[in-house]
């Protein structure tokens, strides 16, 4: 056999698989039960109406619904989400042409620069920024140029050939809200540049302190030149269902169905009735999905002096200096997410999941106090 193609040896490590071995390699080592506060996978369920949903569409006898879904979606699915980013955000979609249903929005991250980049061309992420944002830079074989993101994105010092940019707001890891401004001077910059431009609005809805979600297509021009990928896994709990929607401009959205009609053939059709319940259905789990994402926000930062967040299901807290991620695996047997695996300016942070149990989250937070004091 030949070797493996050098777009291997591109690609970065990833990042949580390798935290979860670490994870579980000190959990298997004596000493008291690791608490992990580095993986985000949402502890509370999707609203019953939707499982129900599933479950009785999943139960079907009719064999149309076990083949192929249509590879674009599900035409109810695409209403479905422009109703949403209608009511919710004050954006105006049109179902056809400014939708893409996609299995879970990780998969269109490394998909993106496929559809967008030549090789050697600019990609410019933020960093902090999601680690997988790498994989796909990778697969493209783009240069990856940083993008430094506080006190807000320095567009100014981002070269001239940038083929696309990625934005996350509210930010995983930092918990950073967009702030006033943020998506017009994106909009202008891809004007100048002709850069496309991709929001990641995974945590859109888990916003605190009275903040309302804000989708970067709700600026003027944002449509023209990018894209929005939402996902059902934050705003539902449905993060193992893997579905998700990349919305936005027209041609944009129709090279990812083109790229998804070479790779895939369609999504489970019961998995999209559920969403149309979701999406369609009461809403009130939102908020109260929201709600407990803020108490424990609250807790995490009235406890651990260096700790913020202002949305997401994370809190981004600055070590003092001489403690490590690694120092406090070892000595507090908590897990936390290394602030430097999500770029050069994580350095000296750590990501704490907020997506736990209170019991566990307080267990993690009293851990963390006593070796942090």
């Amino acid at each position: 056999m030949r070797p493996a193609p050098q777009r291997f040896d591109r690609l970065p490590e990833q990042y949580f698989a390798a935290l979860l071995g670490r994870v579980a390699a000190a959990a298997a080592r004596e000493g008291e039960v690791v608490i992990d506060l580095g993986r985000g996978n949402p502890d509370i369920p999707p609203p019953p109406h939707v499982a129900e949903r599933l479950a009785a569409a999943a139960l079907s006898r009719d064999a149309a619904v076990h083949g192929y879904a249509p590879f674009s979606g599900l035409p109810e699915l695409k209403e479905a989400v422009a109703h949403r980013y209608r009511n919710v955000y004050g954006v105006e979609l049109d179902p056809e042409r400014e939708v893409a249903i996609v299995p879970g929005i990780k998969s269109t991250l490394a998909e993106f620069p496929l559809c967008v980049v030549e090789r050697g061309s600019t990609l410019l992420l933020p960093d902090p920024g999601y680690p997988d944002y790498l994989s796909g830079a990778a697969l493209a074989d783009a240069r990856v140029v940083p993008l430094a993101i506080e006190p807000r994105p320095d567009f100014a010092a981002a070269p001239d050939d940038v083929a696309a940019v990625y934005l996350n707001y509210p930010s995983n890891p930092t918990g950073l809200a967009a702030g006033e401004g943020v998506f017009a001077e994106a909009v202008r910059f891809a004007e100048r540049s002709g850069a496309a431009v991709l929001h990641d609005f995974a945590y859109g809805d888990l916003v605190f302190d009275g903040r309302r979600p804000a989708s970067f297509l709700a600026e003027p021009g944002a449509k023209e030149i990018g894209i929005e990928l939402f996902a059902m896994s934050k705003t539902y709990g449905m993060a193992g269902w893997r579905l998700g929607f990349a919305v936005g401009n027209a041609e944009l959205v129709q090279r990812l169905d083109v790229m998804q009609s070479h790779l895939r053939a369609g999504i489970f059709a019961p998995l999209q009735e559920a969403a149309i319940a979701a999406l369609l259905g009461p809403q009130d789990t939102v908020e109260e999905r929201r709600a407990v994402y803020e108490a424990r926000r609250d807790r995490v930062v009235a406890a651990l002096p260096g700790a913020r967040s202002e949305g997401t299901f994370f809190a981004w807290l600055r070590l003092p200096e001489g403690v490590s991620a690694e120092r406090i695996l070892e000595e507090a047997r908590v897990a936390v997410a290394p602030g430097e695996g999500f770029g050069a300016r994580g350095a000296g942070y750590a990501r704490i999941s907020l997506a736990v149990s209170d019991t566990v989250l307080d267990e993690g937070i009293e851990r963390l106090r006593e070796l942090l004091a």
